[in-house]
Protein backbone atom coordinates (compact mmCIF):
# COMPACT_ATOMS: atom_id res chain seq x y z
CA UNK A 1 0.00 0.00 0.00
CA UNK A 2 1.17 3.57 -0.63
CA UNK A 3 -0.30 6.80 0.68
CA UNK A 4 -0.47 9.74 -1.70
CA UNK A 5 -1.98 13.00 -0.42
CA UNK A 6 -3.82 11.13 2.30
CA UNK A 7 -5.22 8.60 -0.16
CA UNK A 8 -4.30 4.93 0.24
CA UNK A 9 -3.83 3.12 -3.04
CA UNK A 10 -2.97 -0.51 -3.67
CA UNK A 11 0.24 -1.05 -5.62
CA UNK A 12 2.24 -4.17 -6.29
CA UNK A 13 5.15 -5.07 -4.03
CA UNK A 14 8.20 -2.99 -4.79
CA UNK A 15 11.01 -4.94 -6.46
CA UNK A 16 14.38 -5.19 -4.76
CA UNK A 17 15.87 -1.73 -4.61
CA UNK A 18 15.93 1.42 -2.54
CA UNK A 19 12.99 2.87 -0.66
CA UNK A 20 10.86 5.36 -2.60
CA UNK A 21 11.69 8.42 -0.54
CA UNK A 22 9.06 10.52 -2.32
CA UNK A 23 6.35 8.39 -0.73
CA UNK A 24 7.33 9.93 2.61
CA UNK A 25 8.28 13.44 1.48
CA UNK A 26 6.05 14.35 -1.45
CA UNK A 27 2.42 15.36 -0.89
CA UNK A 28 0.62 15.53 -4.20
CA UNK A 29 -1.86 18.35 -3.75
CA UNK A 30 -1.91 19.34 -7.42
CA UNK A 31 -3.00 16.16 -9.15
CA UNK A 32 -6.65 15.01 -9.19
CA UNK A 33 -7.55 11.60 -7.81
CA UNK A 34 -7.60 9.99 -11.27
CA UNK A 35 -3.96 11.07 -11.73
CA UNK A 36 -2.90 9.60 -8.41
CA UNK A 37 -4.61 6.36 -9.44
CA UNK A 38 -2.75 6.35 -12.77
CA UNK A 39 0.55 6.87 -10.95
CA UNK A 40 -0.09 3.89 -8.69
CA UNK A 41 -1.20 1.71 -11.60
CA UNK A 42 1.72 2.55 -13.89
CA UNK A 43 4.17 2.17 -11.02
CA UNK A 44 2.91 -1.35 -10.45
CA UNK A 45 3.13 -2.14 -14.17
CA UNK A 46 6.64 -0.68 -14.43
CA UNK A 47 7.86 -2.67 -11.45
CA UNK A 48 6.60 -5.88 -13.08
CA UNK A 49 7.36 -5.27 -16.76
CA UNK A 50 10.26 -2.81 -16.85
CA UNK A 51 12.35 -3.16 -13.69
CA UNK A 52 13.40 -6.81 -14.24
CA UNK A 53 14.86 -6.04 -17.71
CA UNK A 54 16.04 -2.46 -17.17
CA UNK A 55 19.71 -3.43 -16.91
CA UNK A 56 19.51 -5.45 -20.13
CA UNK A 57 18.01 -2.46 -21.92
CA UNK A 58 20.46 0.05 -20.45
CA UNK A 59 23.54 -1.95 -21.37
CA UNK A 60 22.49 -3.34 -24.73
CA UNK A 61 23.80 -2.62 -28.19
CA UNK A 62 21.22 -0.85 -30.34
CA UNK A 63 22.32 -2.63 -33.49
CA UNK A 64 22.27 -6.09 -31.93
CA UNK A 65 19.71 -6.14 -29.14
CA UNK A 66 17.29 -3.88 -30.98
CA UNK A 67 13.91 -2.65 -29.87
CA UNK A 68 12.66 -4.06 -26.50
CA UNK A 69 9.58 -5.62 -28.05
CA UNK A 70 8.82 -7.68 -24.96
CA UNK A 71 8.42 -4.54 -22.87
CA UNK A 72 6.47 -2.68 -25.57
CA UNK A 73 4.02 -5.57 -25.84
CA UNK A 74 3.72 -5.90 -22.05
CA UNK A 75 2.75 -2.23 -21.77
CA UNK A 76 0.22 -2.69 -24.57
CA UNK A 77 -1.33 -5.71 -22.84
CA UNK A 78 -1.72 -3.68 -19.66
CA UNK A 79 -3.36 -0.78 -21.47
CA UNK A 80 -0.67 1.83 -20.86
CA UNK A 81 -1.01 3.31 -24.37
CA UNK A 82 -4.70 3.98 -23.70
CA UNK A 83 -3.94 6.56 -21.02
CA UNK A 84 -3.47 9.64 -23.28
CA UNK A 85 -6.48 9.13 -25.55
CA UNK A 86 -10.27 9.35 -25.76
CA UNK A 87 -12.66 6.45 -25.81
CA UNK A 88 -13.48 7.01 -29.49
CA UNK A 89 -10.08 5.56 -30.44
CA UNK A 90 -9.95 2.93 -27.71
CA UNK A 91 -8.42 5.11 -25.01
CA UNK A 92 -9.45 5.61 -21.41
CA UNK A 93 -11.12 8.98 -21.89
CA UNK A 94 -9.59 10.52 -18.78
CA UNK A 95 -10.50 14.04 -17.72
CA UNK A 96 -6.81 15.01 -17.49
CA UNK A 97 -5.07 12.90 -20.16
CA UNK A 98 -1.89 14.98 -20.54
CA UNK A 99 -1.29 15.00 -16.79
CA UNK A 100 -1.90 11.25 -16.59
CA UNK A 101 0.49 10.71 -19.49
CA UNK A 102 3.23 12.79 -17.88
CA UNK A 103 2.87 10.87 -14.61
CA UNK A 104 3.12 7.60 -16.56
CA UNK A 105 6.34 8.84 -18.16
CA UNK A 106 7.85 9.60 -14.75
CA UNK A 107 7.02 6.14 -13.43
CA UNK A 108 8.49 4.41 -16.51
CA UNK A 109 11.64 6.57 -16.46
CA UNK A 110 12.25 5.64 -12.82
CA UNK A 111 13.36 2.23 -14.08
CA UNK A 112 14.27 2.92 -17.73
CA UNK A 113 14.47 6.21 -19.58
CA UNK A 114 14.61 4.22 -22.80
CA UNK A 115 11.17 2.77 -22.17
CA UNK A 116 9.85 6.18 -21.15
CA UNK A 117 11.18 7.63 -24.42
CA UNK A 118 9.56 4.87 -26.49
CA UNK A 119 6.23 5.59 -24.77
CA UNK A 120 6.74 9.34 -25.23
CA UNK A 121 7.33 9.08 -28.98
CA UNK A 122 4.64 6.44 -29.55
CA UNK A 123 1.92 8.30 -27.64
CA UNK A 124 2.86 11.94 -27.05
CA UNK A 125 4.52 12.66 -30.40
CA UNK A 126 3.13 10.28 -33.03
CA UNK A 127 -0.13 9.65 -31.18
CA UNK A 128 -0.83 13.28 -30.34
CA UNK A 129 -0.08 14.39 -33.90
CA UNK A 130 -2.40 11.74 -35.35
CA UNK A 131 -5.06 12.73 -32.84
CA UNK A 132 -5.26 16.04 -34.72
CA UNK A 133 -6.02 14.28 -37.99
CA UNK A 134 -9.24 13.49 -39.82
CA UNK A 135 -11.69 10.89 -38.50
CA UNK A 136 -10.43 8.51 -41.18
CA UNK A 137 -6.78 9.02 -40.19
CA UNK A 138 -7.57 8.56 -36.51
CA UNK A 139 -9.50 5.36 -37.25
CA UNK A 140 -6.84 3.97 -39.60
CA UNK A 141 -3.69 4.85 -37.65
CA UNK A 142 -4.41 6.09 -34.14
CA UNK A 143 -6.57 3.17 -33.03
CA UNK A 144 -3.83 0.57 -33.64
CA UNK A 145 -1.30 2.82 -31.90
CA UNK A 146 -3.55 3.02 -28.84
CA UNK A 147 -3.92 -0.77 -28.88
CA UNK A 148 -0.18 -1.27 -29.32
CA UNK A 149 -0.76 -3.18 -32.56
CA UNK A 150 1.69 -0.95 -34.43
CA UNK A 151 4.51 1.33 -33.29
CA UNK A 152 4.40 5.05 -34.05
CA UNK A 153 7.27 7.40 -34.93
CA UNK A 154 7.54 11.15 -35.41
CA UNK A 155 10.05 12.64 -37.84
CA UNK A 156 10.90 16.32 -37.66
CA UNK A 157 14.68 16.41 -37.06
CA UNK A 158 17.13 16.37 -39.96
CA UNK A 159 20.92 16.46 -40.34
CA UNK A 160 20.76 20.28 -40.43
CA UNK A 161 17.46 20.95 -38.63
CA UNK A 162 16.51 19.86 -35.14
CA UNK A 163 15.71 22.59 -32.63
CA UNK A 164 15.33 24.92 -35.63
CA UNK A 165 12.24 23.80 -37.54
CA UNK A 166 11.79 26.92 -39.64
CA UNK A 167 10.78 26.34 -43.29
CA UNK A 168 14.22 27.59 -44.36
CA UNK A 169 15.95 24.92 -42.24
CA UNK A 170 13.79 21.91 -43.17
CA UNK A 171 15.20 20.26 -46.28
CA UNK A 172 12.72 17.40 -46.65
CA UNK A 173 10.48 18.53 -49.50
CA UNK A 174 7.01 17.47 -50.62
CA UNK A 175 5.98 18.44 -54.16
CA UNK A 176 2.59 18.01 -55.79
CA UNK A 177 2.34 15.70 -58.79
CA UNK A 178 -1.26 15.76 -59.87
CA UNK A 179 -3.36 14.37 -57.04
CA UNK A 180 -0.28 12.93 -55.30
CA UNK A 181 2.56 14.25 -53.20
CA UNK A 182 6.19 13.21 -53.78
CA UNK A 183 8.48 13.37 -50.73
CA UNK A 184 12.28 13.49 -50.77
CA UNK A 185 14.64 14.02 -47.87
CA UNK A 186 16.35 12.51 -44.87
CA UNK A 187 15.16 12.61 -41.26
CA UNK A 188 17.61 11.96 -38.41
CA UNK A 189 17.45 10.68 -34.80
CA UNK A 190 14.02 9.14 -35.40
CA UNK A 191 12.97 7.07 -32.41
CA UNK A 192 11.09 3.81 -33.09
CA UNK A 193 11.74 4.14 -36.84
CA UNK A 194 13.17 0.64 -37.29
CA UNK A 195 9.97 -0.99 -36.01
CA UNK A 196 7.35 1.67 -36.80
CA UNK A 197 4.21 0.94 -38.77
CA UNK A 198 3.61 4.61 -39.43
CA UNK A 199 5.74 7.76 -39.28
CA UNK A 200 4.45 11.32 -39.03
CA UNK A 201 6.80 13.33 -41.28
CA UNK A 202 7.29 17.09 -41.39
CA UNK A 203 8.14 18.39 -44.88
CA UNK A 204 8.45 21.70 -46.67
CA UNK A 205 5.65 22.48 -49.12
CA UNK A 206 6.54 25.67 -50.89
CA UNK A 207 7.29 28.30 -48.25
CA UNK A 208 5.45 26.51 -45.46
CA UNK A 209 5.57 23.15 -43.67
CA UNK A 210 3.08 20.29 -43.83
CA UNK A 211 2.84 17.05 -41.87
CA UNK A 212 2.24 13.75 -43.66
CA UNK A 213 1.15 10.33 -42.46
CA UNK A 214 3.63 7.90 -44.05
CA UNK A 215 3.15 4.12 -43.70
CA UNK A 216 6.56 2.47 -43.48
CA UNK A 217 5.58 0.01 -46.23
CA UNK A 218 5.42 2.88 -48.76
CA UNK A 219 7.83 2.35 -51.68
CA UNK A 220 10.81 4.68 -51.51
CA UNK A 221 10.92 4.82 -47.70
CA UNK A 222 13.89 3.14 -46.05
CA UNK A 223 15.45 3.12 -42.59
CA UNK A 224 19.16 3.62 -41.96
CA UNK A 225 21.48 1.80 -39.59
CA UNK A 226 20.59 2.36 -35.91
CA UNK A 227 22.75 4.83 -34.03
CA UNK A 228 24.99 3.73 -31.17
CA UNK A 229 24.52 6.18 -28.31
CA UNK A 230 25.99 7.06 -24.93
CA UNK A 231 22.73 6.22 -23.19
CA UNK A 232 19.07 5.39 -23.81
CA UNK A 233 20.25 2.32 -25.68
CA UNK A 234 16.77 0.82 -25.78
CA UNK A 235 15.44 3.94 -27.49
CA UNK A 236 16.49 2.91 -30.97
CA UNK A 237 17.08 5.85 -33.32
CA UNK A 238 17.90 5.76 -37.01
CA UNK A 239 17.61 7.88 -40.14
CA UNK A 240 14.47 7.80 -42.23
CA UNK A 241 15.24 8.16 -45.96
CA UNK A 242 12.52 9.36 -48.32
CA UNK A 243 13.33 8.75 -52.00
CA UNK A 244 10.45 9.72 -54.29
CA UNK A 245 7.89 8.54 -51.74
CA UNK A 246 4.45 8.93 -53.33
CA UNK A 247 1.44 9.65 -51.14
CA UNK A 248 -2.18 10.37 -51.87
CA UNK A 249 -4.04 13.47 -50.64
CA UNK A 250 -5.32 11.46 -47.67
CA UNK A 251 -1.77 11.46 -46.26
CA UNK A 252 -1.84 15.17 -45.39
CA UNK A 253 -2.28 15.51 -41.63
CA UNK A 254 -4.38 18.53 -40.84
CA UNK A 255 -4.21 21.15 -43.59
CA UNK A 256 -1.55 21.93 -46.14
CA UNK A 257 0.83 24.48 -44.64
CA UNK A 258 -0.31 23.72 -41.09
CA UNK A 259 2.54 21.40 -40.22
CA UNK A 260 4.58 23.78 -38.08
CA UNK A 261 1.64 24.40 -35.74
CA UNK A 262 1.09 20.64 -35.32
CA UNK A 263 4.82 20.07 -34.79
CA UNK A 264 5.23 22.85 -32.23
CA UNK A 265 2.11 21.91 -30.26
CA UNK A 266 3.20 18.28 -30.24
CA UNK A 267 6.74 19.14 -29.15
CA UNK A 268 5.41 21.38 -26.37
CA UNK A 269 3.48 18.39 -25.04
CA UNK A 270 6.62 16.33 -25.52
CA UNK A 271 8.65 18.74 -23.40
CA UNK A 272 6.31 18.10 -20.49
CA UNK A 273 6.93 14.38 -20.98
CA UNK A 274 10.70 14.87 -21.03
CA UNK A 275 10.45 16.97 -17.88
CA UNK A 276 8.59 14.11 -16.20
CA UNK A 277 11.22 11.63 -17.39
CA UNK A 278 13.90 13.85 -15.86
CA UNK A 279 12.06 13.76 -12.55
CA UNK A 280 11.76 9.97 -12.75
CA UNK A 281 15.49 9.50 -13.27
CA UNK A 282 16.34 12.12 -10.65
CA UNK A 283 14.10 10.38 -8.12
CA UNK A 284 15.68 7.00 -8.86
CA UNK A 285 19.20 8.37 -8.41
CA UNK A 286 18.13 10.19 -5.24
CA UNK A 287 16.62 7.03 -3.76
CA UNK A 288 19.80 5.06 -4.45
CA UNK A 289 21.83 7.82 -2.78
CA UNK A 290 19.61 7.90 0.29
CA UNK A 291 19.87 4.14 0.74
CA UNK A 292 23.65 4.20 0.34
CA UNK A 293 24.09 7.10 2.76
CA UNK A 294 22.08 5.22 5.39
CA UNK A 295 23.93 1.92 5.02
CA UNK A 296 27.49 2.74 3.94
CA UNK A 297 29.89 2.85 6.89
CA UNK A 298 32.82 5.28 6.65
CA UNK A 299 35.03 6.91 9.30
CA UNK A 300 33.27 5.13 12.15
CA UNK A 301 29.66 5.75 11.20
CA UNK A 302 27.12 5.94 8.38
CA UNK A 303 28.21 8.07 5.44
CA UNK A 304 24.97 9.99 5.81
CA UNK A 305 26.19 11.24 9.18
CA UNK A 306 28.43 13.70 7.36
CA UNK A 307 26.88 17.15 7.19
CA UNK A 308 27.97 17.69 3.57
CA UNK A 309 25.73 14.87 2.37
CA UNK A 310 22.87 15.85 4.67
CA UNK A 311 22.76 19.38 3.28
CA UNK A 312 23.11 18.19 -0.30
CA UNK A 313 20.24 15.71 0.10
CA UNK A 314 18.06 18.41 1.66
CA UNK A 315 18.69 20.68 -1.32
CA UNK A 316 18.04 17.90 -3.84
CA UNK A 317 14.80 16.85 -2.13
CA UNK A 318 13.59 20.44 -2.34
CA UNK A 319 14.49 20.64 -6.03
CA UNK A 320 12.70 17.36 -6.73
CA UNK A 321 9.56 18.78 -5.15
CA UNK A 322 9.77 21.84 -7.39
CA UNK A 323 10.51 19.83 -10.54
CA UNK A 324 7.57 17.49 -10.05
CA UNK A 325 5.15 20.33 -9.33
CA UNK A 326 6.38 22.23 -12.40
CA UNK A 327 5.63 19.44 -14.85
CA UNK A 328 2.27 18.72 -13.21
CA UNK A 329 1.30 22.39 -13.48
CA UNK A 330 2.31 22.51 -17.16
CA UNK A 331 0.35 19.34 -17.90
CA UNK A 332 -2.73 20.57 -16.05
CA UNK A 333 -2.63 23.78 -18.08
CA UNK A 334 -2.42 21.70 -21.26
CA UNK A 335 -5.44 19.69 -20.10
CA UNK A 336 -7.33 22.93 -19.45
CA UNK A 337 -7.28 23.63 -23.20
CA UNK A 338 -4.16 25.81 -23.48
CA UNK A 339 -2.19 24.27 -26.40
CA UNK A 340 1.06 26.08 -25.55
CA UNK A 341 1.32 26.16 -21.72
CA UNK A 342 4.27 28.52 -21.47
CA UNK A 343 6.39 29.36 -19.64
CA UNK A 344 5.62 26.30 -17.48
CA UNK A 345 6.40 23.69 -20.16
CA UNK A 346 9.78 25.26 -20.91
CA UNK A 347 10.54 25.75 -17.22
CA UNK A 348 9.58 22.16 -16.39
CA UNK A 349 11.75 20.74 -19.17
CA UNK A 350 14.71 22.98 -18.33
CA UNK A 351 14.57 22.35 -14.59
CA UNK A 352 13.64 18.65 -14.61
CA UNK A 353 16.29 17.57 -17.08
CA UNK A 354 19.00 19.69 -15.51
CA UNK A 355 18.12 18.25 -12.11
CA UNK A 356 18.37 14.68 -13.37
CA UNK A 357 21.93 15.38 -14.52
CA UNK A 358 22.85 17.04 -11.23
CA UNK A 359 21.48 14.25 -9.04
CA UNK A 360 22.88 11.49 -11.27
CA UNK A 361 26.31 13.09 -10.99
CA UNK A 362 25.89 13.34 -7.20
CA UNK A 363 24.91 9.68 -7.10
CA UNK A 364 28.03 8.58 -8.98
CA UNK A 365 30.09 10.59 -6.52
CA UNK A 366 28.45 9.21 -3.39
CA UNK A 367 28.92 5.62 -4.59
CA UNK A 368 32.56 6.28 -5.48
CA UNK A 369 34.16 3.64 -7.68
CA UNK A 370 31.00 1.53 -7.63
CA UNK A 371 29.09 4.49 -9.02
CA UNK A 372 31.41 4.52 -12.04
CA UNK A 373 31.00 0.79 -12.59
CA UNK A 374 28.66 -1.01 -14.96
CA UNK A 375 29.42 -4.40 -13.42
CA UNK A 376 31.75 -5.11 -10.52
CA UNK A 377 34.33 -7.78 -11.22
CA UNK A 378 34.44 -9.24 -7.70
CA UNK A 379 30.80 -10.36 -7.60
CA UNK A 380 29.24 -9.23 -10.90
CA UNK A 381 27.04 -6.77 -8.99
CA UNK A 382 25.52 -4.25 -11.42
CA UNK A 383 26.46 -0.63 -10.98
CA UNK A 384 23.50 1.08 -9.30
CA UNK A 385 23.55 4.50 -10.99
CA UNK A 386 25.85 4.62 -14.03
CA UNK A 387 22.99 3.91 -16.47
CA UNK A 388 21.02 6.85 -15.05
CA UNK A 389 24.12 9.02 -15.48
CA UNK A 390 24.38 8.01 -19.14
CA UNK A 391 20.65 8.17 -19.89
CA UNK A 392 19.88 11.54 -18.36
CA UNK A 393 22.05 13.70 -20.62
CA UNK A 394 19.81 13.35 -23.66
CA UNK A 395 16.98 15.06 -21.77
CA UNK A 396 18.85 18.35 -21.98
CA UNK A 397 19.12 17.96 -25.76
CA UNK A 398 15.99 16.52 -27.34
CA UNK A 399 12.48 17.97 -27.63
CA UNK A 400 14.16 21.37 -27.95
CA UNK A 401 17.60 21.85 -26.41
CA UNK A 402 17.59 23.48 -22.99
CA UNK A 403 19.06 26.64 -24.49
CA UNK A 404 15.87 26.88 -26.55
CA UNK A 405 13.82 26.53 -23.37
CA UNK A 406 15.75 29.42 -21.82
CA UNK A 407 14.98 31.49 -24.91
CA UNK A 408 11.27 30.61 -24.68
CA UNK A 409 11.21 31.68 -21.04
CA UNK A 410 13.11 34.89 -21.80
CA UNK A 411 10.63 35.64 -24.58
CA UNK A 412 7.81 35.43 -22.03
CA UNK A 413 9.66 37.89 -19.80
CA UNK A 414 10.98 40.43 -22.29
CA UNK A 415 8.69 39.97 -25.29
CA UNK A 416 9.28 38.82 -28.84
CA UNK A 417 10.25 42.31 -29.98
CA UNK A 418 13.33 42.09 -27.76
CA UNK A 419 14.27 38.41 -27.96
CA UNK A 420 13.22 37.67 -31.54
Amino acid sequence: MTAVDGQTTQVSQRPAGPERVADRLYHDLLAPEEIRAVRARVRAIASEAVAPVAARIANGDERIDGFPRDVFDALAERGVYKIPFGTDVGGEGLEHPATATAVAVEELAYYSNSVAAIFDVHCILAGNALNQGSPEQRERWLKPIVAGEIVGAFATSEPAASSDLSPAAVQTVAVRDGEEWVLNGRKRWITNSIVAGVIVVLARTGERLTTFVVPTTTPGLSIGTPDRKLGNRGQITADVILDDVRLGPEAVLGVEGGGLKIALQTLTYGRIGIAAAGVGMAQAAFDHMAEHLRTREAFGGPLGGKQHWQFLMADRATELEVARDLYLKAALRLDSGIPFPEPEAAMAKLFGTRLSGDIARDAVQVFGGFGFTTQRGADDAPGPVEAIYRDCKIGEIYEGANEIQQWVIARQILGRDITG
